[in-house]
């Protein structure tokens, strides 16, 4: 009888044990999938970034120089993007990341800014049409940032608390996609009225 009570307890314990094991697996994929959810729109984003320049090009020709910055910055951002996509929640590509992505914010904001000065950029329909996808495109970004931050945080919770904590050896800790400069957590401003 007392040894049908230690198998008993033994199988219960390794299924909690399996059970907790799982619960990590399953975090950590959940925070891999809001990551890819992230490349989908940074993707989306650096697909617009050079259609926006080539028109902006014609318009603002002496203004090369910031141009060639945000082409610069975009493919920065886009390798940044690669290498957080090899090894999401990495501590060094989501760093690498983060300062990437904040570069090619601080450029658009620049390149917009100009923008401002030249009428008849801000009344072309081509340029007024890439602003609001590039628009819509941040809220997406950011949308998507914070439900993989969220994820993040529910995977090293998950391995960092107890019981969790004593079979997280394999399960390193998850890195959150958060941009250095405060400035750029909003997306930049885009107005052609």
């Amino acid at each position: 009888m007392v040894t049908i009570i230690l198998l008993v307890i033994v199988v219960a314990l390794v299924a909690y044990a399996v059970s907790i094991y799982n619960g990590l697996v399953t975090a950590k994929n959940g925070y891999k999938n809001a990551f890819a959810q992230i490349d989908v729109q940074l993707t989306r984003r650096h697909d617009l970034i050079p259609n926006l320049v080539e028109v902006a090009k014609g318009y603002l020709a002496h203004e090369r120089g910031t141009l060639e910055e945000v082409i610069q910055a975009r493919n920065a951002a886009v390798s940044g993007l690669a290498a957080a996509k090899a090894n999401p929640g990495d501590p060094a590509a989501m760093q690498n990341l983060s300062a990437t992505e904040n570069s090619l914010t601080q450029g658009l904001g620049r390149l917009f800014a100009l923008s401002e000065a030249y009428p008849d950029l801000k009344a072309n329909t081509t340029m007024m049409q890439l602003s609001e996808e590039l628009t819509s495109t941040e809220n997406r970004v950011a949308f998507s940032r914070q439900a993989y931050n969220d994820s993040v945080m529910n995977y090293n919770n998950r391995r960092e608390t107890f019981p969790g904590s004593l079979l997280a050896g394999g399960f390193p800790a998850a890195e959150q996609l958060a941009l250095e400069n405060p400035a750029a957590r909003e997306a930049p401003k885009v107005s052609f009225t």
